[in-house]
């Protein structure tokens, strides 16, 4: 019983450890991300524990296969006595240990969830296999893992446990990668926030590892005290070595080296502490202490960010330690009948096997948890800091900093921050408000003394003229005769200490210093520096080197005799309007979103360098980009995706435009590049073609793949030197790229202007067309090739315009789809068929269903089935004599919206076909989940049919697809005997299209009805 104590004892001293290990990474990170630390370590010792009494404690030690991983013991606990029991919670501790150092590692950059799954992979996959390679004799003496049985030692865990971690921690480190700005030129992030707090983990984890070293003992025995000393020992000179080397190295004392040279020394003594004599564990501590510091400095030079330096401590001096044993060990001790080059052989193959079995698991579970979660947590989030990015968890500090901020904001310093007297933080705010005290009564007070100045010398109306902050009188020789308060606040510099002494070498910076010495010696009157009686713009240095912009004026005084006596520099700091110039400056002509120029600022270059063109006989070129279905990709996949659209279109231009390009948003999804150099149609022809190479490139939006089209319009100046005509040209040419085929670039010409402007023209009587009764309505049969009988109508418009005459669908119904103009007119038409059918009806003759053609715009619209719902119960017309007939293009919109708007109209017995399939979105997936009821395959696979082998095949496909959806097909378009014969083989029987008959009036619609149908002949 007194071992099974002994063991519980030394568990919990273990568990000490992950106290240790908490403040330890506290103190050695920012407090920014100090809760972070507390709720990962926590969670880690949690998930860790968890899987380890899962399927952890089994594989390591429950009977072996083949000496590699265990088959028996899962889920522990069942039935096991006191003993057993103990044993557990001991090795449940040192797992928990391994999982820790992960996280450590890589603090401050990582996800918490990824340090989560990171945990469960090395607590179920990686440290209960490596584990039960040498221990799994320990629990029992049935089996023994593979190492084991070759001779391999490492009694409490130098490389079980610490170099386990180690190793996964340097394929962490390596995939994540180091923290923002780490390895920055002139970077060095400070050792810690809290170093006394790691000095007492750092104890915490030295009194831990008593139960560490001294509980794998398994026993209370007599070899316990000699382990202890052994450890002890290590750990005092990996502290010296470590401590020791970098003195030598930097001249002073690096705190943080100090308790990663201890943690080293006990990680070097692990493996061997019960077999060497306590000058070996002085010897392996010492090195284990110098092996830390370079490799710390080994890391650096990689530019791998270890955060707690734990490849260093438990990686490098786990493997030294375990070399080690064989080094130093008593082979009669160790027991295994090896020789000492043996044994050396043996613990050498263990950390080889070990290592490489840990780096290509973790870095396979890396990659593969990469692929579908965020490892690395955003640049925003980890500046702002992992307390709030990952915890939503604030501190004092962050509050007060929080405060201050909105102070510099707001730029206004009345209000106090708050303070929380009984706190460091509290203590420093209270400070901080007294500052603020003092400083305003020092503005109060400088305001006041610059009143009583300007009345007291109120006769004198140069200076009061030019009277600013700061005033110095100076000689001929630029000497410094009066220098006031206000100088001293902004200088830097006491009057006592800065009286006569050379203004020009105290405050001129070296640079400017000879130009405003030849300015004195002129009396400040040549133009070749400041100027007296004048507003002079100028840069001047502070005490510290520091350079900022001023306003000086300069005024001269005479003595009575009418001779030279000073000169009175009148001085404004003018810092803060500068900043607020060059901030207004920012948000006048920069593009909040993408961050290049906008609208405002490209009119005024192309202003400018049309005016210069013009005065050299130069030309200037404007490209005018267009993103192709920018609304659709908006409309499906959210604001947010066109909004990262337009940023990754942003960089992409500057990608490929020169440094003297000018490139501007101009609005929406619209671009403007301005070329002035070298400007030739050679030169912006290839830029086009240039950016549209760029956007070949599929962007991921919304975690999709999308490819964007871009069309372009280019104008260059001939003649032509006026801003706004430029600019029309360019968008006119752009407008044509676009309305010819997309993607690609055209030059303005001449004709584009008219043709245009007649497009504009047509759109405009498109909408007065639907008011002024210019639309009407023809039926197109549809055939059942099988009875050779009428099954319906399709409802085509037409459009006759009274001075252009017949106007084709095929011009404005495209003109119409860019607007909401498609909408009025899909509504006349839905309510003229739905009218007819009543008026058929009435007239008793036996109506047929008739299809009316719905665009998507109009489809996903809001009311659409209401709309139709409310038409038929006005006309008294049955659901089922009307089809609604969709492009697939619909689709790309929200499918829950498709499918609801599609179930309100099977609802009214409507049916819902898919026209032109095969031709747009063409998405199986969308046919299993949408209620629709036929396909009607495009006419232009149905002219292929003869001509084409493949027409015959895609139509086949469609019909196979369509009879195993258990939907009707119908196929359009069909003209010839011969496309009737294959369509009919290939089992789709219903028909549309010149063989059988073209678009009909109403009156020979109605002759049909009444005729009751009679087939039609070709």
């Amino acid at each position: 019983m007194v071992d099974v104590v002994w063991l519980l004892v030394s568990a919990t001293l273990v568990f000490l450890m992950q106290a240790g290990f908490l403040c330890l990474e506290s103190g050695r990170i920012r407090s920014k991300n100090s809760i972070n630390v507390a709720a990962k370590n926590i969670s880690d010792f949690i998930l860790s524990s968890a899987v380890f009494n899962l399927v952890g404690f089994g594989l390591m030690f429950g009977a072996s296969q083949y000496g590699v991983f265990g088959t028996s013991d899962f889920l522990f606990g069942e039935q096991a006595n006191s003993s057993s029991i103990a044993f557990f919670l001991f090795q449940m501790m040192f797992c928990g240990t391994a999982a820790t150092l992960v996280s450590g590692a890589v603090a401050e950059r990582m996800t918490f969830s990824g340090y989560l799954m990171i945990t469960v992979i090395l607590s179920a996959c990686i440290y209960p296999i490596v584990g039960h390679w040498a221990w799994n004799g320990v629990y029992s003496d049935a089996s023994q893992g593979w190492l084991e049985s070759l001779g391999f030692i490492d009694f409490a865990g130098s490389t079980i446990v610490h170099s386990v971690g180690g190793w996964v921690a340097l394929t962490a480190i390596w995939v994540i990668g180091p923290r923002l700005r780490r390895f920055d030129k002139g970077i060095h992030l400070p050792q810690g926030s809290n170093l006394p707090l790691s000095g007492l983990g750092v104890l915490l984890i030295w009194l831990g590892w008593i139960g560490f070293n001294g509980g794998s003992t398994l026993q209370l025995s007599e070899a316990v005290p000699l382990i202890l000393l052994n450890t002890f020992m290590s750990a005092v000179w990996g502290g010296i070595g470590a401590t020791a080397l970098f003195y030598t190295l930097r001249r002073y004392i690096n705190v943080s080296q100090l308790l990663n040279g201890v943690i080293a020394g006990l990680v070097g003594i692990t493996a061997g502490c019960h077999v060497v004599s306590v000058n070996g564990a002085i010897f392996i501590g010492f090195t284990s202490g110098l092996i830390t510091v370079l490799g710390s400095m080994l890391m650096e030079r990689w530019k791998l960010d270890d955060a707690l330096d734990v490849v260093p401590a438990h990686l490098f001096a786990g493997i030294w330690g375990t070399l080690a044993v064989s080094l130093f060990g008593d082979l009669d001790k160790i027991g295994t009948g090896l020789s000492r080059w043996e044994q050396f052989e043996v613990q050498a193959l263990g950390i080889v096997s070990i290592g490489l079995y840990c780096v290509v698991v973790a870095s396979i579970a890396l990659y593969l948890l990469q692929k579908v979660m965020v490892l690395r947590v955003t640049q925003e989030e980890e500046e702002q800091g992992l307390n709030i990015a990952e915890h939503r968890a604030t501190t004092e500090l962050i509050d007060l900093l929080n405060s201050m901020h909105d102070q510099e904001d707001e730029a206004d310093f009345s209000n106090h921050v708050p303070e929380e007297p009984f706190t460091e933080v509290g203590q420093i705010a209270k400070q901080y408000n007294r500052v603020l005290d003092k400083v305003s009564q020092e503005i109060s007070e400088r305001d006041q003394a610059l009143f009583w100045f300007k009345e007291s010398e109120m006769r004198k109306s140069a200076i009061l003229d030019a009277s600013m902050d700061c005033i110095v009188t100076i000689d001929g020789d630029g000497h410094i005769i009066e220098y006031n308060p206000a100088s001293e606040r902004t200088f830097g510099v006491l009057k006592r200490q800065i009286k006569g002494k050379s203004f020009i070498d105290s405050f001129v910076p070296i640079k400017e210093r000879q130009n405003i010495r030849s300015s004195l010696a002129t009396g400040f009157s040549s133009s070749g520096g400041w100027l007296i009686n004048r507003r002079n713009h100028f840069q001047l240095q502070r005490g510290d080197n520091q350079i900022f912009p001023v306003e000086i004026s300069i005024t001269k005084a005479l003595n009575d005799q009418g001779s030279f006596q000073e000169f009175t520099l009148h001085i404004r700091d003018v810092t803060r309007h500068v900043k607020l110039q060059q901030r207004l400056r920012l948000l006048a002509y920069n593009d909040p979103l993408t961050n290049l120029y906008n609208r405002a600022y490209m009119s005024e270059q192309l202003e400018r360098a049309l005016v210069y063109a013009e005065e050299h006989h130069q030309a200037v070129a404007l490209l005018f980009l267009d993103l192709d279905k920018f609304k659709v990709i908006n409309d499906s996949l959210g604001h947010k995706a066109g909004d990262e659209l337009l940023c990754e279109v942003s960089v992409r231009l500057n990608d490929v435009v020169l440094a003297s390009d000018i490139i501007a948003r101009w609005g929406g999804d619209e671009f403007l590049i301005m070329l002035t150099e070298s400007v030739s149609p050679e030169r912006a022809m290839t830029l086009a073609q240039k950016v549209l190479a760029s956007m070949v490139e599929p962007m991921l939006l919304a975690n999709k793949p999308v490819k964007v089209g871009t069309s372009i319009g280019i104008a260059i100046t001939e003649h032509l030197y006026d801003a706004e005509q430029l600019i029309q040209q360019a968008d006119m040419a752009m407008y044509w790229a676009k309305e010819n085929g997309r993607d690609h670039a055209r030059f303005f010409e001449a004709h584009m202007a008219n043709e245009i402007t007649d497009r504009f023209r047509l759109e405009q009587e498109i909408k007065d067309a639907i008011g002024a009764q210019q639309f009407y309505l023809m039926y197109q049969p549809q055939m059942n090739t099988l009875t050779q009988s009428i099954i319906g109508f399709e409802a085509l418009i037409r459009w006759e315009h009274p001075e252009r005459g017949f106007v084709s669908p095929v011009e404005f119904i495209p003109l119409a789809e860019e607007s909401n103009v498609i909408c009025r007119i899909g509504e006349w038409v839905l309510e003229q068929s739905i009218a007819k059918l009543h008026q058929w009806r009435n007239q008793e003759l036996k109506v047929l269903p008739v299809a009316v053609n719905i665009s998507g715009r109009h489809f996903v619209s809001e009311g659409f089935s209401q709309h139709i719902e409310t038409l038929l119960e006005r006309y008294k017309v049955p659901g089922d004599l009307l089809k609604i007939e969709i492009t697939e293009g619909v689709f790309i919109h929200d499918m829950n919206q498709c499918i609801e708007i599609m179930e309100g109209l099977k609802a009214l017995n409507v049916e819902i076909s898919v026209d032109d399939f095969g031709t747009g979105y063409s998405s199986l997936h969308y046919l299993k989940k949408l209620p629709l009821d036929i396909l009607k395959i495009d006419k232009s696979f149905v002219c292929e049919i003869g001509d084409h082998a493949e027409g015959d095949k895609i139509c086949e496909a469609v019909i196979q697809l369509a009879q195993n959806l258990d939907l009707q097909v119908i196929a359009e378009g069909v003209e010839t005997a011969e496309q009737a014969s294959v369509l009919n083989a290939l089992g789709c029987y219903l028909h549309q299209g010149y063989f059988y008959a073209r678009p009909l009036p109403e009156s020979e619609v109605i002759a049909l009805l009444h005729h009751e149908l009679p087939i039609l002949s070709n």
